[in-house]
């Protein structure tokens, strides 16, 4: 547990899903973590696993769905340069210049961290946020995921040092 928090649960594990409205477009789900502000709560997470669903193999077309998980409200799919993004997963399906399907491809951040990391984010505000876009696909697509961490107590002066931090970052 990183030095000024106390842990106040066991492991929690939060699944979440957003899914677009129509092709191709962006779409944000916001997640209630139902912290307690005047105990000073905050939850840190410890892996987040994200499966955006399958790109629509379209002969000639390069499609794709991309996904992420903030800390705070977006307007676009994030990547991992963006401070308040703690994940992120993309499905691709590069088929330009091919007569059938084309090749599927993934990448994203790893789904659990490497061992040597304590934790990978601490979230001081009551919310977390889902994003999903469809990139050339003929139907809506989505994500859904699962984000695992624990509740904790910080101490006034950490307390409102990670609320400025969350919140000035957006």
């Amino acid at each position: 547990m990183p030095k000024g928090l106390k842990e106040t649960s066991s492991l929690i594990d939060i699944g979440f899903t957003v899914t677009e409205s129509a092709p191709n477009t962006f779409a944000q789900a916001r997640v209630d973590l139902q912290l307690n502000p005047l105990d000073n709560e905050v939850f840190v997470v410890y892996a987040v696993n994200l499966d955006p669903f399958t790109p629509d193999a379209l002969a000639g077309v390069d499609t794709a769905v991309v996904s992420s998980l903030t800390t705070t409200s977006q307007t676009a799919v994030q990547n991992l340069s963006n401070s308040n993004c703690l994940a992120n997963a993309n499905l691709l399906i590069k088929a330009a210049g091919f007569a059938d399907g084309g090749v599927a491809f993934s990448t994203g951040a790893a789904e659990t961290p490497p061992t040597t990391l304590e934790y990978i984010g601490i979230i001081a505000t009551n919310d977390f946020f889902v994003q999903v876009e469809g990139i050339a696909n003929a139907s809506p697509r989505g994500m859904t995921g699962r984000m695992y961490g624990v509740r904790a107590r910080a101490d006034a002066s950490i307390y409102a040092a990670l609320v400025q931090s969350e919140v000035l970052s957006s």
